[in-house]
């Protein structure tokens, strides 16, 4: 499957902007773009699953904690370097991943969706059972070790612009390589033949099983993959906030990742990272609006979340197939113009 050319246009524009950025932001800007591409990859990993394989999911912040606590206990408990526990947390959440999907063979639909509801309810109180507290932190969460840049690229920064990274520019060019090399891979698997299966599975079922495609096993390994992207975006949100507790992975971690995806473009790669920036930034420019409205408001309790639930529908409303599907059905516009 070759993706649409308006996506990958934009895929490519996304890939030169975010090797840009650090050229001229730094401090707590340039971390926040950092954000945006750790919440575009958790949602990548929740739209191969929900867009291109047909399996709905509201307890992908489980995995999302499984990805970060595997970085964590790697790194405080083993002393592994934080750049090397990347891959073992994809493969950590990839296990993690397929396991819950082979029972949830038999589940479809809204069934499917209360099973993984469950999952993203139950782990955070996991995290904070004792007998695991030792490896976890329990309800006090691990502290982890500043990710300072290796020495070379240090020299080579100094050597190019007479100075050193900073860290926070060194978590986003760090994050950012991680997630350039998990998009092109994603967009290499939906390609693919697996990634052909996971959409034949997705359009109908039975066609697929005639065609010789064995559901049973491309179902529970696009869950294993999706629950690996969403990981790997747990363990880059593990090395930015070097802090992490059971209260970060909530089920309202799961919701955004939802909203990210549906936002975005429930079967888009670019959608993600416009999913990313929604989950980001529209949260705080609600709260910037509700303080706003507080002196006009008479009980102003809970307001920034009803401002944020009218962006949503309004976002809804306007882009009912997500961005990347507004931005498709403009340039056809212009094309027949044209």
């Amino acid at each position: 499957m070759r993706l649409p050319l308006v996506e990958r246009s934009l895929l490519w524009f996304g890939l030169a902007v975010v090797v840009v950025l650090p050229i001229f932001y730094d401090g707590y800007t340039i971390y926040e773009f950092g954000k945006i591409l750790m919440y575009a990859l958790a949602v990548l990993g929740l739209n191969i699953l929900t867009g291109f394989n047909g399996q709905f999911s509201l307890g992908h912040s489980a995995f999302f904690a499984v990805g970060a606590y595997t970085t964590a206990i790697l790194m405080e408990q083993l002393g592994v370097p934080y750049w090397a526990t990347i891959p073992l947390a994809a493969a950590v959440s990839f296990t993690a991943g397929f396991l819950f999907g082979l029972p949830a063979l038999r589940l479809e639909g809204l069934f499917l969706a209360l099973a993984t509801f469950a999952l993203a309810i139950a782990t955070p109180q996991i995290l904070k059972y004792d007998g695991i507290s030792h490896l976890t932190g329990g309800v006090q969460g691990i502290v982890l070790a500043t990710p300072y840049p290796p020495a070379w690229v240090d020299s080579i920064a100094v050597a190019v612009s007479g100075e050193a990274l900073s860290v926070d520019r060194w978590k986003y060019i760090f994050t950012a390589i991680v997630v350039v090399i998990m998009f092109v891979l994603a967009q290499n698997l939906i390609r693919s033949r697996t990634g052909r299966a996971f959409i034949a599975i997705r359009d109908n079922p039975l066609s697929a099983k005639t065609m010789g495609i064995n559901n049973a096993i491309f179902k529970s390994a696009c869950f294993g993959v999706s629950a690996m992207y969403t990981g790997v975006a747990g363990s880059l949100f593990a090395i930015m906030d070097e802090y992490l507790a059971p209260e970060s992975f909530t089920f309202a971690e799961a919701i955004k990742f939802l909203v990210g995806g549906v936002v975005g473009g429930i079967a888009s790669l670019f959608g993600a990272v416009f999913g990313g920036a929604f989950v980001l930034y529209v949260p705080n420019f609600s709260d910037t609006i509700a303080r706003l409205l507080e002196n006009w408001i008479a009980n102003p309790q809970g307001l920034s979340w009803t401002v944020y639930g009218l962006f949503l529908i309004f976002a809804v409303y306007v882009m009912p197939m997500g961005a990347t599907g507004l931005i498709q059905i403009l340039v056809r516009k212009i094309g027949v113009r044209r």
